[in-house]
Formats: C-alpha cells, structure tokens, sequence
C-alpha cells in the first residue's frame, strides 16, 4: 500500500447508515487526484493537466451524491470543498439535523447507532434499514423495530407548538434513550 504522500483533506461525513471518512489525495505536481471513501479507492486520476476541478462519487449504502471541488485561490494554493446531495457540507449538517433524529446506545456490550429520517419515517441500524411496524397511540404514533433481540421504538408526539413541530423519542426496553449529536 502506497502511503498517501499527497493527502490534502479529510472529511467525516454522518449519513443514515453510518458515519462515512472521506479522504482526497491531490499531487499538485503530478496531477494525481485520488478519493477514498471509508479506506477504499473510489477515483483515480494520473497526469491531470487541469488541477481544479470537482471529481464526483457516492458514498454508503444509500449511495449519497458527494462531489469534492478543487479551487485555486492563489499561486499554487488549492482549496477543497465537500458537498453532500448539491449541498456544501456545512448547509447539508445543517438540514440533516432538522429531518434526522439519531440516537446512539450499548446493548450487551455493542454500540448501536439508530437513525431515523423524519421525511420517510425509514429507521437505520448500524448500516442496515430496519423492518418497522407503525402504530397510531393515543398522544401520537409509535414505530416499532428490534434490535439485538431487544423491544425498541421511536414515540412521535406533537409538541404542540409549531415552531419545534413533532418530537420523536427513541424507547428501548422501556427506556427512553437520550438524542445523540453528531
């Protein structure tokens, strides 16, 4: 494995299933750039002539839209830009937090990162989509799942003020799971 000589950024990027390491290699001099995604090559290209430019992949499970921008901004000085589905990575963790919820817990000695998409009402688990059931409750709706053999759901209530909207609270053998921020 050759040593990446000319790593110029690093990104850690939080999707549904799972937290993604983003790694751009970019030789000034011999125009090589190189994107791994999670220790694993993605792009490769020799003898670029053009050293700015965007180079575009995906990333995880879901294969989220990723582009990496190269700017010059003086002389010989590059600057490099993620954005996640068209967004640049601030405005995109920015969105994230207001249509996800996720939740991070131990069961038996495992940590478990559950992450649900508010839009979808989709539950992740570790990388995985879990198999949901929803259910209407008296002060809301309940969408159960399981993991590790262990009884879990995310509660939805209204917090009946519109500004905050809908409260989601993940319950996990009776417990409620405080929110996770990533």
């Amino acid at each position: 494995l050759e040593k990446m000589t000319d790593l110029v950024a690093v990104w850690e990027v939080a999707l549904s299933d799972g937290v993604h390491k983003i790694e751009f290699e970019h030789g000034t001099t011999s125009g090589k750039r190189v994107v791994y995604v999670d220790g694993k090559e993605e792009i490769r290209r020799e003898w670029m002539f053009k050293l700015v430019g965007k180079e575009t992949f995906t990333v995880g499970a879901t294969k989220t839209k990723a582009a990496i921008n190269i700017d010059a901004v003086s002389g010989f000085a590059y600057e490099y830009t993620l954005e996640i589905n068209g967004k640049s990575l601030k405005q995109y963790i920015e969105n994230r937090l207001k249509t996800t919820n996720t939740w991070i817990l131990n069961l038996g000695g495992t940590d478990y990162r559950i992450v649900l998409e508010k839009d979808t009402m989709d539950v992740w688990c570790n990388g995985q989509k879990m198999e949901t059931a929803g259910e209407f409750v008296e002060d809301g709706t309940e969408t159960h799942f399981t993991v590790a053999d262990h009884s879990c759901y995310i509660k939805a209530v209204s917090s009946g003020k519109r500004k905050e909207g809908i409260i989601h609270t993940l319950i996990v053998d009776n417990r409620e799971i405080p929110e996770a921020v990533e």
